[in-house]
């Protein structure tokens, strides 16, 4: 099995490459959209731009990089790209801003708060030009994280965007940055039954135990062979967990532990494979049975695993490690069949020269 990598690496005045996206084009060329870092800090509110390359054999070669949604607050990352039913392509991304908090009790220098919300925005011509992006929920100043690679659409035509939302905390007097917070959080659904043009919540959310100190993170969601849908979280109990809906994505089970998937704080990414039909996951795996021990430049999130299955997410055989370096870390998948193969990216940061976000690497797998 030839797997064919290409690296984007960290560069002066540009610390860092992330979170990306893939979908295939009309003329069978890849557009890979990923968040380029343009200033001096690699940090998750540092200044970047979204940018596009593009490949012509399948994901072994990729052009050189364009902006395709420049900075216009204080950050945009996250990017999930989508072939919509009517033919659409969805452009899905994260964009961080500093907001007034609009307390009456509004402390003196009070640097107010780091807004982080998701936008949308759609291209009728292949990735030259896309619509002005639109604000997918209005909320007020509201701290969302939502992963690259999540918008999916249901065999029904409904989008799912699974997003996990962090509550801000009280302002502490002396600080001079603006702040957000990363406590315990909850996972919700945004759903749209209009191609994407408008937002709800789903009915329910799933809200995590009590002793869950981490919340439920970084979700993301799969529709099963019976419409119903699987969504999965990040957490800090050493596994990642997962909940049921069998109504669209409306209203959804307890969620509990999935012990077929052994992480620590890193988030796991499944779709289904086109021709096969089997679902397939890659995921930072802590299972002893791999022989890595996860050394401290690589967050725990080493080695990369991929695996299938073919009982709708029943089972997960056939464990193949693709990263194993224990310095580095390996997170923020996004996957993409296409041309005969599957293509990832992810964050391959980590050792001496860089941190685990600062590197990108996509890979094909023939």
């Amino acid at each position: 099995m030839t797997d064919f990598i290409t690296n984007i690496f960290h560069s002066e005045g540009n610390p860092r490459n992330s979170e990306g996206s893939m979908v295939q084009l009309q003329d069978g060329r890849i557009l890979f959209i990923y968040t380029r870092y343009n200033s001096t800090s690699w940090s998750d509110e540092a200044h970047a731009d979204l940018v596009a390359i593009t490949s012509s054999d399948g994901g072994k070669t990729w052009s050189d990089w364009r902006v395709v949604i420049k900075n216009r607050a204080q950050n945009v990352m996250s990017v999930s790209l989508l072939r919509l039913q009517n033919g659409r392509i969805a452009l899905v991304f994260l964009e961080k801003s500093i907001k007034d908090r609009g307390l009456l009790d509004k402390q003196p220098n009070d640097p107010g708060i780091i807004d982080c919300r998701p936008y949308i925005s759609f291209s009728d011509d292949e990735g030259l030009t896309w619509t002005k992006p639109e604000d997918m929920t209005k909320y007020p100043p509201i701290y969302i994280v939502g992963n690259n690679d999540r918008l999916i659409q249901l065999s029904t035509g409904r989008l799912i965007y699974p997003i996990a939302i962090h509550h801000l905390t009280p302002f502490k007097p002396g600080s001079t940055s603006p702040y957000s917070s990363h406590q315990r959080s909850e996972t919700y659904f945004l759903i749209s039954d209009d191609q994407g043009l408008t937002w709800r919540e789903s009915k329910q959310c799933c809200y995590p135990p009590q002793d869950l100190t981490s919340g439920l993170r970084e979700p993301g969601v799969v529709e099963l062979s019976d419409g119903s849908v699987m969504a999965w979280f990040r957490t800090n109990s050493g596994s990642q967990w997962k909940a049921f809906s069998h109504d669209g994505g409306d209203s959804w089970s307890a969620a509990q532990p999935a012990p077929e998937f052994l992480s620590m704080e890193s988030p796991l990414s499944i779709k289904r494979n086109p021709w096969t039909k089997e679902l397939v996951a890659v995921w930072s795996d802590l299972n002893p049975k791999h022989g890595i021990v996860p050394q401290e430049g690589s967050w725990n999130r080493t080695p990369l695993v991929i695996a299938r299955s073919s009982d709708e997410a029943k089972t997960w055989t056939r464990h193949r490690l693709l990263e194993k370096e224990p310095d580095h870390g390996y997170c923020y998948i996004s996957m993409l069949f296409a041309s005969n193969g599957l293509i990832l990216s992810y964050c391959c940061g980590g050792g001496k020269d860089s941190a685990v976000l600062q590197d990108l690497r996509v890979r094909r797998i023939e």
